[in-house]
């Protein structure tokens, strides 16, 4: 195979993939593929939420279809990590998270950075117990790695968090910790980086300039936050983005011989917690020859429209409509232009319905309209059949009519008609979502300060689409600050849903991209000089 071919074949993604992506390219024989799978860790999937955004729909038989990689950063000091990350022990937080994008056509990717500060909705996770936890409202994002307590870190409550928040349905997540940046790193002799200013703080220490780097420097270089412009995450992802980008430059000019290849490989397994979906070698280069046509040119890093918090001093909230608008693009598979990749034809442009978004049952008559304040009722959806997906249809039927607070009970089941509970204060808004489940039955419950909808075997949600997410919450709406950590065991599954936030975005795409999107944005093939800081 000559030299060019090769490098044709080298997959320009993030970190977590990297080095197993070269792999491919070597024809590594079945003993190394072995020696690999005894690499890998993998997590439980059974603390993957039950209610989930649904699969895309090919387009036509054998068509591919986008993927979503959630990559996680750990900063756990276990394991050996407390060398080069210092501190104690302990559970660790996932303080980088970036939710790669492959689109359907594998000639572009996104990789959107979510801040650790962002207030966000916890949904029911699952503890080393068994036990679910009840949903958290205004929760710093980071910490729903550290749900359970357990030394790695909880993958699987950020991915049910994140499928929460952006109504993508992940399909697959990667934790790196520490150790692992430092020895891919070293295993590629170096990746160049560029340091703003000098930096003498915390106990890391950078000189100003362009420099390689690896090993314990690298390691710093992505932790570094004081001493740069105002010393927040923001910055910090900055950096992180253009250390990504630059590793990626370094793997595509570095030789392709053994030697090289088989370190970084060793490094990059040893260092992966993955979900069961990459848990051997032989999956994990199937997704890597998947992607090989993506150029470093067409991979772009996004930081979610953020802006801090009036809430909690020092904390992120996502700015709406603009951070729906991104979700959006990335669930119908389009450019953050608004260009179809060929998942959702360009006719669509106009955006359709909400009912049709959210394949929702038939839209509620026409209705007196709701004040902001009953529109904020608390609605709780129940599946009171078992069938999968059925109360993340029912919760988007009910944001298509305006309500921002929304979230999904505990799995029941025998449930044969839908019935609609209600406290009398808020009859007003048990109305209208009678109306929009003809056939309910609703009774009153005092004291129960809200409205909950138990879905029966009479309840036909339109089917969804391949534009149109089954489930799609968005939360960090107007919910009460501080719940308190609850368990509550799953009946006949996991209690997954999550309070939620405002409807998602409808209406136009737009024809470039988003002001709010670009301003944080950067091509995987910027200079690696060019905007590292914030503040």
């Amino acid at each position: 195979m000559s030299g060019s071919s090769r490098r044709r074949r080298v997959i320009r993604t993030v970190i977590g993939l990297a080095a197993v992506l070269v792999l491919t390219v070597a024809g590594a024989g079945a003993w190394f593929y072995h020696r690999l799978d005894t690499n890998i860790s993998t997590f439980d999937a059974g603390g993957v939420a039950t209610e989930r955004p649904p699969a895309p729909v090919p387009t036509a038989p054998g068509a591919s279809v986008p993927v979503n990689v959630l990559l996680l950063g750990s900063d756990t000091r276990n394991d050996g990590n407390s060398d080069l990350g210092g501190g104690d022990e302990g559970v660790g937080h996932s303080d980088t998270a970036i939710l790669l994008h492959v689109y359907a056509d594998r000639k572009h990717a996104v990789g959107v950075s979510i801040p650790r500060d962002t207030l966000v909705t916890v949904p029911s996770c699952r503890l080393p117990s068994g036990d679910w936890t009840k949903p958290r409202t205004n929760q710093m994002f980071n910490e729903a790695f550290t749900v359970g307590e357990s030394p790695k870190g909880n993958p699987a409550c950020t991915q049910n968090t994140v499928e929460a928040l952006t109504g993508l349905r992940i399909d697959h997540t990667i934790v790196v910790d520490f150790k692992g940046v430092a020895a891919m790193t070293d295993a590629i002799n170096g990746v160049e980086v560029c340091v703003p200013n000098d930096v003498n703080s915390h106990n890391i220490k950078l000189r100003k300039g362009l420099q390689k780097i690896a090993g314990q420097p690298a390691v710093d270089y992505l932790r570094a936050r004081y001493g740069f412009g105002d010393n927040s995450d923001i910055g910090r992802m900055k950096r992180q983005q253009a250390f990504l980008s630059s590793m990626i430059r370094k793997i595509q000019s570095q030789g392709f011989s053994l030697p090289t290849l088989l370190p970084l490989a060793d490094a990059a397994t040893r260092s992966l917690t993955v979900d069961e979906g990459l848990g051997t070698a032989m999956k994990l280069v199937d997704f890597a020859q998947s992607l090989q046509q993506i150029k470093l040119s067409d991979i772009t890093f996004v930081t979610t429209p953020w802006r801090f918090s009036v809430v909690q001093k020092g904390r992120v909230d996502l700015v709406h409509p603009d951070v729906d608008t991104l979700w959006r693009l990335l669930r119908e598979d389009r450019t953050l232009d608004g260009q179809s990749t060929g998942l959702v034809p360009d006719a669509d442009t106009a955006g359709p319905t909400p009912a049709a978004t959210d394949g929702a049952a038939t839209p509620a008559p026409a209705a007196t309209p709701l004040s902001p304040e009953q529109l904020a009722t608390t609605i709780t959806v129940v599946n009171g059949v078992g069938t999968d997906g059925l109360a993340g249809a029912g919760s988007a039927a009910i944001r298509a009519q305006g309500f921002t607070n929304v979230s999904l009970g505990a799995t029941t089941g025998g449930r044969l008609r839908t019935e609609i509970a209600y406290d009398p204060p808020f009859k007003a808004a048990a109305d209208q979502l009678a109306a929009l489940f003809p056939g309910a039955r609703t009774t009153v419950e005092p004291g129960s300060e809200g409205v909950t909808v138990t879905l029966g075997r009479d309840y036909r949600p339109a089917p969804a689409t391949a534009t149109a997410p089954t489930s799609r919450p968005v939360p960090g709406g107007k919910s009460a600050v501080g719940d308190a950590v609850g368990v509550a065991a799953a009946p006949t599954g996991a209690p997954s849903g999550a309070p939620t936030g405002p409807p998602a975005a409808t209406g136009p795409l737009p024809s470039s991209v988003p002001s709010a999107i670009a301003e944080n944005s950067r091509s995987a093939d910027s200079d690696p000089c060019a905007n590292l800081t914030f503040g």
